[in-house]
Formats: structure tokens, sequence, C-alpha cells
């Protein structure tokens, strides 16, 4: 099976069984041929051996029969010669090494190159037994006796000839029985029948007359033999290898010549039938062009080199806007709009000097109802059949909406699509031309002008987008209304704009402009019904500064106009190199703030907060309010106005509040686990605008208190009025939310705002904390008692605990205690303290008042 698998993996079992019987039967004769000679004297061997050799040579150079696939191969004549010399043992030894060497030359399979030498020893060993008992039988010299006949002995001619005729059938039979084997074979690979009569009429023509031909010869040479002894070979063997290279040849030029005439026909046929075929082709593709050209769904036309119109079809006239009498032998230029009839006499005169074969361009054309249109036109060198001359054949293709879809796309790609205004990408280009500009010519002066609107923010909050929208539009009419038409403004993104004012004559012009433009701002803009009033800030910088990009003139200008809001809000500011100087620091402490946040480089501070009291000692300590501190490695401890303002721009301020509100609420727990004094211990904690707007925040401030374990009703977060005013109806859930925690809630710099009194009675709001700028001022304005006495009256209506910030004397604290205010914090109190010296306040207060109370 091992052996099966490797060597005949497509040989079924009948297959396989045929095989191996057909190799074990020629080999048992291969064999028994062998031991028959083996008892035969040594020149009987000699003669063998040359008579295999010469086969075997003779069968490296196969003749081959002109007009068919079939070959003459003279090693058949040795094979034959050695059966009539020394019988069918000789002639089985001589084809078995013959068709082993043949196999060796053809196949690279093993079984074919043991099945060949098998089957042509079974066919020959038949063959030349049949030879044999022929002769005996008609009395005839038996094959094998011409080995042992002398030189000299005269066979008659009638028994050469029935010998001849002997031999010839031999031939035959041994092709049959051979070409039947190796056919029957291969027919039961295939799963056919072994036999066929087919497999002898296809090859008998040929390969049978070439068997019977050798059989032939080989009794010639034979007769010779005995005719004339062994010195005939000296003379026969050349002769026949002089016979077959001759025969060789003649075939080779036979089968040249029939490949010629056959290669001639053809190709003379081939021709003929090209020409023919091109003909049609001719007419086909003459056809095809006048159809194509009559119906085709875009303009076509011919031309002549001077621009006269010979022939268009329907689509052509179609996108001139005319019918086809008005179209043909006009002048196509007369169809063009004006600003284009000189590139196409142009192109014209390149077509007339032949210096193009095909070229393209997109024109204007105008009917005559005034109707303009675009074409894309393809010109091509052609010769007209009809004028029998050069001419241009033009196809045109209506690209009209798509040079208006261009056109759209151009404007919305450097336009803002809310105002019409250029936007930022717009703005960046026609700068950098200016400061290119700039620094080729000394003279030429601008300015660069950022414009942001004030609390514009609020109006979007309060009216909604919809009006902020409307309000930009408006605001970038006023705009426009002031300019002239060389300057550009443009919106840059939200309610920034910018300006780019050319040639101007001084700097102070520029100023002056700006001026102008606050003062139309100031008139009261119509929107939803109701009149708003809006300011911008504006900051300049100008040409003089010596810029090289675009990029830092309009940064140098958003500089200037932060610090026209810094200011005030509402005012024009010039950039100058401090300006710079204070960009480049807010930007370094930017940095430095992320990477304390990072670091843990960030403390809190508590403050307490007392129960008002007469005297010189303090009050109850009611609760802490969480602060903020940050020791900079280099600038020393910066108070929180220095770096929170940067955290609020740089959106970092989500990331201080967390820390802070984590930071205190653990730490206000740890404090009350550590006595039962201060189990009651409340805490303070400030909230920013981006806290309040950043979603979830309710769900940030649960997570804190879990994680501290700080009870909800320990806790109260402070959120400045305005932040709570501007942020009113974004801001009731989240408040809702804070509640259902228990989480307590403060207006921090309570009087500076603009609340409303219905909002104050409805939100869930626990504690107004009096702005300290009230405080500050008791002494010096009896109007600032007022104000004072009327938030505290506010807070007693209103049930809201009230705590006066800033007291920083004694006579402040007497004002208030006098006016009935309960609780207060500032630095006449106690100032904002660490960990550890909060905690030795904190016993110092058990062991005055046996423990904190809950602030009301």
């Amino acid at each position: 099976m091992r052996l099966h698998r490797a060597l005949m993996p497509d040989y079924n079992r009948r297959a396989t069984a045929c095989w191996w019987l057909l190799v074990v039967l020629g080999t048992m004769l291969w064999l028994a041929s062998l031991a028959q000679l083996a008892v035969q004297a040594p020149a009987v061997w000699l003669s063998v051996a040359v008579g295999m050799g010469l086969a075997m040579l003779a069968g490296l150079f196969p003749v081959r029969i002109p007009g068919t696939r079939h070959s003459f191969v003279a090693s058949d004549v040795f094979i034959f010669l050695l059966l009539l010399l020394h019988g069918t043992a000789a002639a089985a030894v001589a084809v078995a090494g013959d068709a082993f060497l043949g196999s060796m030359r053809t196949t690279k399979r093993w079984t074919s190159r043991i099945a060949s030498p098998a089957i042509s020893t079974l066919a020959i060993v038949l063959a030349g037994s049949l030879l044999e008992a022929a002769s005996v039988a008609l009395g005839l010299p038996a094959p094998g006796a011409g080995g042992t006949a002398s030189a000299g002995s005269s066979p008659s001619a009638d028994g050469t000839v029935a010998l001849m005729a002997l031999t010839m059938v031999t031939g035959l039979l041994y092709f049959l029985v051979s070409a039947t084997l190796f056919a029957g074979l291969l027919r039961l690979k295939r799963l056919e029948p072994f036999f066929q009569a087919s497999d002898w009429v296809g090859a008998f023509r040929w390969v049978g007359m070439a068997y019977a031909g050798s059989a032939a010869l080989a009794t010639l040479l034979f007769t010779a033999y005995r005719l004339a002894g062994a010195g005939v070979w000296m003379v026969m063997l050349p002769l026949l290898a002089m016979l077959l290279v001759a025969l060789h040849l003649y075939f080779k030029q036979q089968e040249s010549m029939l490949e010629l005439r056959e290669h001639s026909a053809a190709a003379v046929a081939r021709e003929a039938d090209a020409h023919q075929r091109h003909l049609r082709e001719l007419q086909a593709s003459e056809q095809r062009f006048h159809g194509a050209f009559t119906h085709a769904a875009i303009g076509m036309a011919l031309l002549s080199l001077e621009g006269r119109v010979i022939q268009g079809n329907a689509a052509f006239s179609a996108l001139l806007g005319r019918t086809g009498a008005a179209v043909q032998g006009q002048g196509f230029g007369s169809f063009v709009h004006a600003e284009h009839t000189a590139s196409l006499a142009a192109l014209l005169e390149r077509a007339a000097r032949g210096e193009f074969d095909e070229g393209s361009a997109e024109l204007r054309f105008v009917a005559p109802d005034g109707r303009i249109s675009w074409a894309a036109l393809h010109f091509a060198a052609f010769t007209s059949a009809e004028a029998g001359e050069p001419c241009l054949i033009v196809q045109a293709q209506d690209v009209t909406s798509r040079r208006a879809a261009e056109e759209q796309l151009q404007h919305l790609a450097f336009h803002d699509t809310l105002t019409g205004l250029p936007n930022r990408r717009r703005f960046m280009q026609c700068l950098e031309s200016a400061v290119a500009r700039a620094r080729e010519d000394r003279h030429y002066v601008y300015a660069v002008m950022f414009l942001d609107f004030d609390r514009f923010k609020l109006v979007n909050d309060s009216l909604g987008h919809g009006a902020g929208d409307a309000l930009l539009v408006q605001l970038a009419r006023r705009l426009q209304e002031k300019l002239r038409p060389s300057d550009i403004v443009a919106r840059l993104g939200g309610d920034e704009f910018a300006l780019l004012t050319e040639r101007i004559g001084h700097e102070r012009d520029a100023v002056a402009l700006a001026g102008r433009l606050m003062e139309a701002l100031r008139a009261p803009f119509l929107l939803a019904g109701q009149e708003l009033q809006i300011s911008a800030s504006i900051g300049i910088t100008f040409s003089s500064l010596g810029y090289t990009s675009a990029e830092a003139v309009l940064r140098d200008a958003d500089t200037a106009m932060y610090k026209a809001k810094a200011d005030g809000r509402a005012r024009v500011a010039l950039f100058d190199s401090g300006l710079h100087a204070d960009v480049s620091r807010r930007l370094r402490l930017e940095g430095d703030l992320r990477r304390a946040l990072d670091s843990g480089g960030l403390s809190v501070a508590y403050q307490p907060v007392f129960e008002l009291q007469r005297g010189t000692s303090l009050g109850r300590l009611r609760s802490l309010e969480a602060l903020v501190r940050w020791q900079h490695a280099t600038e020393g401890e910066l108070a929180p106005a220095a770096f929170l303002p940067i955290a609020e721009e740089s959106g970092l301020m989500p990331r201080v509040s967390e820390f802070v509100l984590h930071t205190a609420c653990r730490q206000v727990r740890a404090w009350q686990l550590s006595h039962a004094a201060w189990a009651e211990l409340t805490l303070s904690v400030n909230v920013a605008a981006e806290d309040l707007a950043t979603p979830g925040f309710a769900t940030r401030v649960q997570a804190a208190l879990l994680e501290s374990g700080l009870r909800g009703e320990h806790l109260t977060l402070e959120l400045t009025e305005n932040i709570l005013m501007s942020r009113i109806e974004g801001a009731m859930a989240t408040l809702a939310d804070l509640r259902r925690l228990g989480v307590r809630v403060a207006v921090d710099d309570f009087g500076t705002g603009y609340s409303s009194l219905s909002y104050l009675a409805r939100l869930p709001i626990d504690m107004f904390k009096i702005d300290r700028s009230f405080v500050a001022r008791l002494n010096q304005d009896a109007d600032q008692v007022s104000v004072v006495r009327a938030i505290l009256q506010l807070g007693q209506s209103l049930r809201k605990a009230i705590v006066a910030e800033g007291i920083e004397s004694s006579g402040q604290l007497d004002q208030l205690l006098a006016m009935g205010c309960q609780f207060g914090q500032g630095h006449h109190l106690a100032e904002p303290l660490g960990v550890a010296a909060t905690t030795a306040l904190l016993v110092r207060e058990r062991s005055t008042e046996g423990g904190a109370s809950r602030l009301h």
C-alpha cells in the first residue's frame, strides 16, 4: 500500500491489478530470455549486445512523418534483425533495454518506466514465438538459425519472400499487442473498457506501416547477411544510417514546405478576411459616428479652422439656446461671452498653425434671451469627409450647475454661513498678504482689531441660541456700516470678530475707528421684542511691531482684547510688549497648574465661620470654608485670584474643584471621627460656573460624599450670585439633585448681582453670604449700612441663614452684631488655617464650648 500511494496514486483497483500482471509476466519472460541466452556462445552475447546498443542509439534519433504526430524509429529494425539472427530471447532482451531507455527519456513516472519494458517484452515474445512456429510449419529456417549459418549459404527466392511476409506480419502483430496493452492500461485508469477497436484504427495507418517496414528492412539485412556473411554489416549499417539521415532531411523539408504552404494560404486568407472586415468596420464606424454625432446627449460640432460652424447636433444648438439653422454657418465666437472671445481666438489660431492635436477650455455662452451658461469644450483635429479639409471636432458639455456649485462651495469655504462675513480661513489669507506686503514696503501700514462682545453668553442662555444668532447677524451688519470698502471684517467663531484695516495714515486712525465701532454698538438692538444693549471689548495691534506671521498678529490682538476685558470690558486696549509678557506668564502658570494638579501640588486651607458675640473672645465655631492654596516652586504662595482665572480660562476649574471637594470632605470627616464634639462639624466649598454647567455635577458631589463618608447635610456648596442668576434655568435641575442628596446651597457675594426675589423664594437656597465689599465700607458709608440691614431683613423674611464675609475689625463686628447678624468670618476672627492649625483651633473650641453646633 505504501508503494501504491507513492508510485500509483491515480491507479484504481483494476488498473493496479492489470499493471502488476503485465509487469510480472513481462519480467518473468525477460528473465527467461536471459536464462536462454546464458547458454549461448560469447559471440551470440556480443552480437546481442551490439544489436541492443544500435537499437538504443537509433531510438535517440526519431524521424518525424510529415503531416502527422507520429515518428519512425530505426531501433525496431535492429530488434527484428536480432529476432531473425538469434531468436525471440535475444529480441526480448534488446526490446526491454530499448523500451526502458525510451521511457526514461519521455516520462518521469516509474510506473511507466517499469511497465514499458515489460509490455514490450510481452509483445515481442508473443510475436516472435508465432514467427518461430510459422517458420517451422512452412519449412523455413527458424529464427535463430542465422546466428550459426555459414557465409555464402543461398536461401531461395521463395523462401526469402515468405520470410519477409512472415516478419512483416510479426511486426504488425508486435505493434498491435503492445498498442493494445498500453491503451488498455490507460483506459482502465479512466474506468473505461480495456479494449476498443478505435485504438487500432487511429494509429494503424502510419505506425503499423512503420513497424511493417522495419520488419521488411530487417529481413533484407538478414538475407544479405546470409548471402555475404558478417562483412555485409560494414556496408549495410552505414548505408542504413545514410538512408535514415536522408529520410529525416526529406521529411524535414517536406514538413517545412507543408508548413510554408499552409502559412502562405492562411496568410492570404487572413489578409483577405482582414480586408473585408476592415471595410465592414469602416462602414459600421461611419454609421456609428453619424448616429453618435446626431443623437449624442452632449453637444458636438465641426468647426473650420477659422471658427465657422460647419455642422452641429441638436444638443449643441440647445446648449447655445438657438435652433440648428441659427447655428450652422455662423462664427463660433459670436456665441461666446465677450470675456472669453480672446481665449477662443488664440486657441483657433494655434489650431490653424498645427500646434496642437487636441485641447480643452471652459467658456461662457450668451443665449439670445441673455441667459448665461458654462460649457466644458474639448477640441480635436479632424478631417471632414464633406468638406475634405482639416477642421476641429468640438465636444461641449453643459457645466453650468457644476460652476454654480463650485462658486457656492468657494463662498462657503471662505465665508461664515450665518453672517455672510469672511471666516477665519479667509481672514488669515488676507492678513498673510498684508504681513508680507508690510515687510516689503515700510510705508504700508495696517492694523488688526479683535472684537469680543461682552456677556454675549447671557443672551444665548436667557433667550436661546436662535436669538443669539439673530443678534450676531445684526452686529455684523452694524459693523460693516462703519467700515470702508477696503476694510475686512470677519467672524472668527462664536461672538469673536476680527477687523483688518489697511493703508491707515496713523495708528490713531485705527483707535478712532474702534471708538466709532464702540459708539455704533451703544444703540440698542431689537431682539425677540426686547431691546438689548451690547458692548464689545476690542484689542488692537499694529504692523509697526514688525510681524512676520499672521498668527502672531491675531494672537497679539486677542491678547489686547483680553486686557480690555480685564480692565472692565466695553473698552479698547492696545497691544504692547508688557501684555506679551503677561500672556507668557499666564501660559507658564497654566502649564505649572496642570503639573501641580497631576502631582498633588495644591493644598486646602480652612477658614472658620463663627457665631458672632460681643466682647473680645470669639463666638462658637460653626463651620469651615475650604479654600484652595498653591505654593508655586519659583513664585512662592500664589493668591487664588492669581491662578483661579487661569484655571477657568484653560478649562482646569472642574479639576481644581474636584480636588478641593474630595480633599476637604475627607479631612472634615476625619475631624468628625476623631472626637464626638466635632461630629456635627460642617463644611463649605466654593463652586465655579464650569462646575454648575458640567453634566453630572451632582453625581460627582455624591461620589465625594461616598468616598469620604461625609453626610450630605454637613456639606454646603457656595455659588456666587452672578453665577447662579446667569445659569438659573440650567441650575434648577442640578440644585434639585443636590437637595435630594441633603447638600445645602449658599449664595456667595450676595448683593453684588441682580437676583430676582421670585427666584430667591423658589430656589433651594439655605444661606446668604454678605459680600465683603459691603462689610468693608460699614464705617465709611451710611448707605452701605442700609444695604446690609436690608439683606439681613430679607434673609430673616425668607428664613435663610446670613453670614457676613470679610470682617476685618472690631468696629465692623460691633455694627454687624447691632444689626442682628448672627454669623461671620474674616481675618479679624480667624485667618484661613492649615490642617494642623485648624485641628488646634478645634481642640481649643472643644475645651471652651464643649463641642461644635451645626450652622442653621
